[in-house]
């Protein structure tokens, strides 16, 4: 019986820590609802003042070469028609999100970096041969109608003044190796460059400027950029990705002439490394991404910010499909 009494005893002691503890918080419940205290919050608007300038690089388009979805188990598409659409995209994502920026800050001016492998060039790189649906003289006429017809589409619905740092890539040369002493002179896209130029001659808010060496510089409210194409960069794969090796070149060029940010290419995959900036490629997947194993990206570009009194401040995704 005692050992009943006892039982009991100590349920009811459960039962009146319970209470006591929902009493607590009932009383919690309550002061908080007796003693809300709100604020207004005004919306902020830009002061006039603010000042920002877009980076869109273009880069990695390979327009004349093929994707069988069949071979990258079904993750990309890609042909000639694609290409046109997806460079499209690319110039209307550009106008949208200028466009969104400049509700509340002044924007206007834009850098276009062309960064080169606008075309893979099949008779230099045998591999992919068979993969390409145009040679290479009518792949680079065919890529810079795209070219030519987003700078008019920015021209006729926006009134920025537009500067194109210019770099040829790896793949549009006319010579079977890389030459570094003389990479322009053997290149299709620093002739598709000359001949946009003499397109837009008489286009006062164009200006191109033409890199004779591998890096140019441009300087945007004292913050110096340095652009180029990214295949000076050595990467073989490795823990790390292509940080590493980016940051051991960048340090090394640093040496000569300091830059607070690059902006480069070639690696088809967006990355931010803090002082740079990595973009992805029109083309998409492809069997080479599947082959060395890359990490899956969709098809885009690459936009930022650069605010005048904070420097690099924000990047955005250009996406070029819709999966």
């Amino acid at each position: 019986m005692r050992e009943e009494l006892n039982t009991v005893q100590r349920k009811y002691n459960v039962v009146l820590k319970d209470v006591a503890r929902l009493e607590k918080e009932l009383a919690v419940v309550k002061q908080l609802g007796d003693s809300i205290e709100t604020f207004d919050i005004a919306p902020k608007h830009g002061s006039g003042t603010n000042e920002g300038t877009i980076i869109a690089p273009a880069h990695d388009w390979h327009v004349e070469e093929r994707v069988d979805p069949r071979k990258v188990s079904g993750l990309n598409e890609f042909n000639l028609d694609i290409a046109k659409t997806r460079s499209v995209s690319f110039f209307q994502g550009v106008l949208r999100l200028t466009r969104l920026l400049q509700q509340d800050i002044k924007v206007d001016n834009l850098v276009l970096p062309l960064l080169g492998d606008f075309v893979s060039a099949l008779d230099v790189h045998e591999e992919i041969a068979e993969s390409c649906a145009l040679p290479p003289m009518e792949a680079i006429l065919f890529a810079q109608g795209l070219l030519i017809s987003g700078y008019e589409f920015l021209l006729d619905n926006s009134k920025l003044t537009i500067t194109s740092p210019c770099h040829v890539g790896n793949h549009g040369r006319t010579t079977a190796t890389s030459r570094l002493s003389s990479e322009n002179g053997h290149s299709l896209e620093y002739l598709m460059y000359h001949a946009i130029n003499a397109y837009f001659r008489n286009e006062p808010r164009i200006k191109f400027n033409i890199a004779e060496g591998y890096h140019s510089y441009q300087n945007i409210y004292g913050k110096e950029f340095r652009y180029h194409h990214g295949h000076m960069i050595k990467y073989a794969g490795g823990i790390g990705g292509v940080f590493i090796p980016a940051f051991k070149a960048i340090a090394q060029w640093n040496k000569g002439r300091k830059a607070d940010y690059d902006i480069f290419a070639h690696f088809h995959q967006r990355k931010n490394g803090g002082n740079f900036m990595l973009g992805g490629s029109l083309i998409g997947f492809n069997t080479y991404a599947l082959g060395i194993k890359a990490d899956y990206e969709p098809p885009s570009q690459n936009m930022m910010l650069v605010d005048k009194k904070r420097g690099l401040t924000c990047e955005w995704p250009i996406y070029l499909t819709n999966r």
